[in-house]
């Protein structure tokens, strides 16, 4: 009996995630992201990331970007969010996901890309926009990259705007280039498809 507790709780969220929306048809699926500094909208590119859109989309689909914060801005490199909410705690994730780093995407300006540990495969729902040329965290013969799963069709001045704010260290969670005034994520929502 305790084993059919614990194992249908499991199919239940299995079947879930099979049901949500996630636009499995369409290669280049968009999302509005609805800031508080603004508007940003992202198209994805699924034919070279499908595995990190799809992990992407999941987390949009569900809600589970909303009310989170940018919680790592380094002017002239990264805007980094969707793991905390605004009280810095961190959200649920789910499974870790395949990096998918070297689909010929680039870590260049305006692009959207997954955030990761150390090891190559541990991303899982951070992401990052590059708000530089940043290729150094594109893969090489010596390192794994960092995955790039689509880019900013609209609102990169709102994402510039962002990159400008003040931070600073957070001492109780051992941060640095944390913003000073919380900039949230009020809304992710995945745009009907064209």
């Amino acid at each position: 009996m305790t084993r059919w507790i614990i194992v249908l709780p499991l199919l239940l969220c299995s079947q879930l995630a099979l049901a949500l929306d996630i636009q499995k048809d369409n290669l280049f699926p968009r999302v509005e992201l609805d800031t508080t500094m603004g508007k940003i909208v992202v198209d994805l590119d699924r034919s070279r990331a499908p595995i990190t859109v799809d992990n992407f989309l999941t987390y949009v689909v569900r809600g589970d970007y909303n009310n989170t914060v940018f919680h790592r801005i380094i002017k002239d490199f990264v805007v980094q969010g969707g793991g905390y909410d605004p009280q810095l705690k961190t959200l649920r994730e789910d499974k870790p996901i395949v990096n998918e780093s070297g689909n010929g995407l680039s870590n260049t300006l305006g692009t959207i890309g997954m955030a990761r540990e150390k090891d190559p495969h541990t991303a899982t729902r951070q992401f990052y926009f590059n708000v530089a040329d940043n290729t150094k965290l594109d893969p090489s013969s010596k390192h794994w990259g960092y995955a790039v799963f689509g880019e900013v069709s609209e609102g990169l001045e709102v994402l510039q705007k962002m990159a400008q704010v003040p931070t600073g260290p957070n001492t109780a969670l051992q941060w640095e280039d944390v913003p000073l005034t919380p900039i949230i994520l009020k809304k992710a929502t995945l745009l009907p498809a064209n």
